[in-house]
């Protein structure tokens, strides 16, 4: 498969690997409600991805990302820590603007590693969505196809994002984005999807099909079919094969007629005569058609029909904003991604218990999508945002906060009272003029006490009369909760040798079940644990930490892993038992028996006194 080459590539290329562990501080002050399953982190992106995968590797269902389409506009920064005098050439010329001749590949290099974490998060079922427009599209393809394989590119979604015309250009406007998609497993999701009985959507995330509700405008029933409404498709397919190549007779003309070149008939002979029977072929609506193959809306109704990758039945970006104007009045985002079209992605790409993760977060339409889509079917899906910019306090959470509990809404009520059209000879006849400017005054004098204002103007030949008054309404909330988290600071492990920081259990606890397993350590965040130092199951142990954020304690002879304790480790069955402790007392032949592995923790702490 070729590869993309780009400045920087092979210091960012296992970059992710070297970003330092730091565990999550939960904000209850800054929190809404008690869960901790939906979580706002305001971070960099790079360092809270790393501090996710130790509890959320392999369990999240859907990634959407709106990172920096790079147009030279934005003013951007690269700040990844990058151990090479390039990158640190690169920290000391920020913002990327549209005259560094480096910023593609600055956006490469800040991609790279961000994507191969996302991709480490997600579940085999999940799927990555990215916006993004001409700028950096190519680029994109080409890394996602590195990183996640060809075979797993699932689509590019074309979404009319903006209805203005722009002027700048001397060559045509762009009023597309792109929504580029890519599964973990295509291959999983294929297999799912062919299971008995599997619903498209349900068992097959990740726009392996794409199903929507069918629209009704494009079905009927000329004929009276007691099975109901329906419309005719192309009986012909792409391909050809000679046990589907044959002559098909229109009964009502006689004519024949063979599948175009370069396609076959959809069925074999004998399935196609049963098909014509059974009254399921017309031939177009005067009967003289090539065959068509009669598709009921009843067989749609379980599955949907499928989706198009052309979307223009979605609110563009200057709708997003004033939608976004109605919650926070005072909020100056730009290009706020629309609500309508974040839900369209999670209602495809989600069952109602997923998790939906966006490391770009902006606004935070994308928990907002979460918690409507929610409220709309019952679900229990989740989400994790992440927002470097000092607006994750202001914007992102306050935007939440308000969706959640319910907001006023103060803005202006508009009612047309006048459209006519009008003329410059309209304006030099004095008597027309004058009948124009006494219907004006008795609207004005009519309507003066309903409305605020009345704005008059003229616009494409019209005049037009606009009643404006200012209204408070209340917009009930739609219910939820999310954990305001920050970093805290990098697991060091010298200053952990010499005791001068000792992270939490539960941070500890999580980087090592993840390093040693792989997999994500299964206990939710902020729940309490059952079983003294049990960390948890994964696919080949029970895991166990002894250990105390205490030096002290991690010196005495408590911390060490003894007999009894290794024999009261192991009456929990069915698989082995992996022990962190600071020091063991007992031999490994005689652990082993017991089914148990001991790991030394990363101190010298461990070396207790055995006088």
């Amino acid at each position: 498969m070729p590869e993309m080459h780009f400045k920087g590539k092979e210091y960012v290329y296992n970059h992710h690997l070297t970003v330092p562990y730091r565990p999550l501080i939960l904000h209850p002050d800054k929190s809404v409600g008690d869960e901790t399953e939906n979580l706002i982190i305001h971070a960099d992106n790079l360092n809270a991805l790393k501090a996710l995968l130790p509890r959320y590797a392999g369990k999240v269902d859907c990634v959407f990302i709106d990172p920096p389409y790079n147009t030279g506009e934005e003013k951007w920064s690269y700040n990844d820590n990058v151990d090479s005098p390039i990158m640190r050439e690169w920290l000391e010329s920020n913002p990327v603007d549209k005259e560094d001749m480096l910023r593609h590949d600055k956006w490469s290099c800040m991609m790279y590693p961000r994507l191969k974490l996302l991709r480490e998060l997600l579940s085999q079922n999940g799927s990555l969505w990215m916006t993004l427009d001409d700028n950096e599209m190519h680029r994109a393809r080409m890394i996602l196809d590195e990183i996640f394989g060809l075979e797993n590119f699932v689509c590019v979604i074309s979404w009319n994002a903006r209805k203005s015309v722009q002027n700048d250009t001397d060559i045509s406007t762009n009023n597309v984005n792109y929504i580029i998609g890519y599964a973990y497993s295509r291959r999983q999701s294929d297999r799912r999807l062919k299971e008995k009985n599997a619903s498209y959507w349900h068992s097959a995330p990740g726009f392996v099909f794409l199903p929507k509700d069918i629209d009704p405008s494009r079905y009927s029933n000329p004929d009276n079919d007691p099975r109901g409404d329906w419309k005719a498709d192309p009986f012909d397919a792409p391909n050809v094969r000679e046990n589907l190549t044959y002559y098909i007779v229109n009964p009502n003309t006689k004519e024949k007629f063979l599948p175009p070149e370069g396609r076959c008939w959809r069925t074999e002979e004998e399935k196609y005569k049963e098909l014509l029977k059974d009254n399921r072929i017309v031939f177009g609506v005067s009967g003289k058609s090539k065959p068509q193959l009669k598709v009921f809306a009843s067989e749609k109704v379980s599955y949907g029909e499928i989706e198009t990758v052309w979307w223009d039945n979605v609110p563009t970006t200057t709708d997003a904003t004033k939608a976004l104007r109605k919650i926070i009045p005072e909020s100056k985002f730009d290009n706020p991604k629309p609500l309508e079209l974040l839900k369209k992605i999670i209602f495809h790409t989600t069952r109602k218990d997923s998790l939906v993760l966006d490391c770009f977060s902006g606004s935070g339409t994308t928990a907002h999508a979460v918690l409507a889509q929610n409220a709309e079917d019952e679900g229990r899906r989740h989400f994790i945002l992440v927002e470097c910019e000092d607006h994750a306090v202001g914007l992102t959470t306050e935007r939440l906060r308000r969706v959640i509990k319910g907001y006023k809404y103060q803005g202006t009520q508009k009612e047309e009272l006048l459209r006519e059209r009008i003329s410059w000879k309209k304006f030099d006849d004095t008597k027309q003029r004058q009948e124009s400017l006494d219907r004006i005054k008795r609207i004005e004098d009519r309507d003066a006490d309903r409305f605020d204002k009345i704005r008059k103007k003229i616009e494409n030949g019209e005049l037009i009369l606009t009643g404006e008054k200012k209204v408070t309404e209340r917009v009930e909330g739609i219910g939820g909760s999310f954990t305001y988290c920050t970093l805290g600071e990098s697991l060091d492990l010298d200053k952990m040798l010499t005791g001068e920081s000792l992270p939490d259990y539960e941070s500890l606890g999580s980087w090592l079940f993840h390093t040693a397993t792989g997999e994500a350590l299964p206990l939710p965040l902020g729940k309490r644990r059952r079983r003294q130092w049990y960390l948890g199951e994964s696919t080949a142990f029970h895991v166990w930490l002894v250990y105390k954020p205490n030096l002290d304690f991690l010196k005495s002879r408590d911390s060490a892993l003894t007999l009894s304790l290794a024999e009261k480790f192991a009456k929990i069955k069915g698989k082995k038992h992996l022990v962190f402790a600071p020091a063991r007392y007992v031999p490994n032949k005689r652990l082993l028996s017991l089914g148990v592995e001991y790991a030394p923790l990363p101190f010298a702490l461990y070396r207790v006194d055995k006088d």
